[in-house]
């Protein structure tokens, strides 16, 4: 018996479809010892999942193994019969996918769901297999999980459909557990405690883990060896803390400067002032004498919700309860919490986009609160806002020269001349080159996309942009990208942000002021040294404490 329990060789995957053929993985290698936990880490199209499905037979459509070999426990995987390898799967070799929403099957309670895998892999009972149910729920964190075990996966957080996933993989004690970006669409401290669940029950059974993340900071944690993918090829491998320590490749140093966690350093401004003219349609804003140092100010901001819940009927849900902030003018001011903490319905109401219940807000000086008609649309060319999802908020049938444009043709500026002038203008702005004016969002990465939004929050000259999660949904490097372009704009041009997110790892790198929300209660604000440095509430120290990057620091 080898100390290897998976060894892979040569590695060849491709997408085949009508447009042509795509090589997904190029021939590569690596191994994952008995116990151990080797982490794959990359960007978007790197390869990683795509590696990860190859040894369990799951590629996704298209998806052909070409070549190479793929040795589980000395037995050859590629070619096996499917038979086979379904036995396998759940048995001895674990797979938890990234999203419980499309993993877990709707019309089906948890605890059956689990039951299943044990029916199946196991030959337990349908009554000894429901009680052994209950025990991996309470094994994975789940409270009160006979209770749990009788519901659906929609009527639990996000948080416990991935812990359910998790106890589906890990109930027959397999070797090894493959785990596809298992905390991606989590909050950092619910990220957490998912992947402390992962950890300890590696540690219990002996399990082998092959973690795919493009988070390094999250490999830093948990990863005895780390293997960085690039475009279908490992570029890198090795021991964690060598890698992190000394990455050789030009990629996996890229990786470790732009991951929060592990690069903690405030961005600062890489242009001047004077570095380039100011466009003329900002120029006006720009150079104005500011009549107010505080841009905005929210006041005892209430918002409340009705929701019906089966068995009680209509309930109020406080979304945000009496919530005071300052903006000043020039300044990032971020507020950070978990979903459900109110931070995107303040957005929201700060932005005018949905109204509050009670407060005030003002806006360089003026209460905004009650303006309607044409006073409110007029409001739209000085706060702009930039949403989370740049796949959702740009019109798919429109060119971007079109998307960035459409704003100055609502509000009649310049004619179709000066407003491509424009367009141009702002791409170059957000360093995207004039030749994508004619295309549309689906032939851009989902980084420029982002570009492109912001290109047009820029476009009638504002002076508070709104960013609701504006990173989020985009790779590491991308991320660092994208802050460090709002952060030359805001040099530039003297703009105010009104930052929102679930991540301090971000926030600490482009914020003067930070408030902490928590349930629709406003815990804590201050200047971000003070918050970040010296947090006066527990909430906020654990928020600091999930953040990756810092358990083998």
């Amino acid at each position: 018996m080898t100390d290897d329990l998976l060894v892979i060789s040569d590695l060849l995957v491709d997408y085949r479809a009508s447009s042509g053929t795509v090589h997904a993985v190029k021939g590569i290698s690596f191994s994952v010892p008995r116990g151990g936990v080797v982490a794959v880490v990359g960007e978007s199209g790197s390869g990683k999942s795509t590696v990860s499905q190859s040894i369990v037979n799951r590629l996704s459509e298209g998806g052909v193994i070409v070549g190479g070999s793929i040795r589980f426990d000395g037995r050859e995987l590629i070619g096996m019969r499917e038979r086979e390898i379904r036995k396998l799967r759940g048995a001895q070799i674990g797979f938890v996918p990234q999203d419980p929403s499309n993993s877990l099957n709707p019309l089906i309670r948890v605890g059956e769901q689990i039951a299943e895998v044990l029916r199946l892999h196991q030959r337990l009972s349908r009554q000894d297999a429901a009680a052994r149910a209950v025990e991996i729920l309470a094994e994975v964190g789940i409270v009160e999980p006979e209770i749990r075990a009788t519901q659906y996966p929609h009527e639990l957080s996000g948080g416990m459909r991935q812990r359910v996933l998790i106890g589906i993989a890990w109930a027959c004690n397999p070797a090894l557990v493959i785990a596809d970006e298992p905390t991606s669409a989590l909050d950092v401290t619910v990220q957490k405690q998912v992947l402390d669940r992962i950890e300890a029950l590696a540690a219990l059974h002996g399990t082998a883990v092959v973690l795919v993340t493009h988070d390094l900071a999250v490999a830093a944690d948990r990863a005895d060896r780390i293997v960085v993918m690039q475009s279908g090829r490992v570029v890198e491998e090795g021991l964690a803390s060598e890698v992190l320590g000394n990455p050789q490749h030009d990629y996996t140093r890229k990786l470790v400067a732009a991951a929060p966690g592990l690069s903690s350093a405030r961005l600062t401004p890489t242009v001047s002032t004077e570095s380039r003219p100011v466009p003329l349609f900002l120029r006006d804003r720009v150079t104005q004498e500011s009549r107010n140092d505080t841009v905005l100010s929210l006041v005892d901001i209430v918002k409340t919700y009705s929701v019906r819940r089966p068995g009680v009927g209509a309930t109020t849900l406080t979304a945000v309860n009496s919530v005071s902030i300052d903006v000043a003018r020039g300044s990032t001011f971020s507020i950070v919490g978990e979903s459900g903490s109110g931070k995107t319905t303040l957005a929201r109401i700060a932005a005018r986009i949905i109204p509050a219940d009670s407060g005030s807000i003002m806006f360089d000086g003026q209460d905004i609160s009650a303006l309607r008609g044409e006073s409110l649309r007029q409001l739209r060319r000085r706060i702009q806002i930039v949403y989370q999802n740049p796949f959702g908020s740009l019109d798919p049938s429109m060119s971007i020269e079109r998307i960035i444009t459409e704003p100055l043709r609502a509000f009649s500026i310049g004619d179709r001349a000066s407003r491509r002038t424009l367009a141009h203008d702002l791409l170059d702005r957000v360093s995207l080159p004039v030749e994508i004016a004619d295309r549309r969002p689906r032939q851009l990465s989902g980084g420029q996309r982002q570009r492109v939004a912001i290109a047009r929050a820029l476009s009638l000259g504002p002076e508070l942009i709104v960013l609701d999660e504006p990173v989020s949904a985009l790779d590491v490097s991308v991320q660092e990208q994208i802050l460090q372009l709002l952060v030359d704009l805001q040099q530039e041009f003297g703009l105010s942000y009104l930052f929102i997110s679930h991540d301090l790892g971000v926030i600490r790198q482009v914020s003067d002021g930070i408030a902490v929300m928590r349930h629709g209660d406003l815990l804590e604000h201050g200047a971000a040294d003070d918050v970040l440095s010296r947090p006066a509430h527990d909430y906020t120290r654990e928020l600091l404490s999930a953040i990756p990057g810092q358990l083998r620091s």
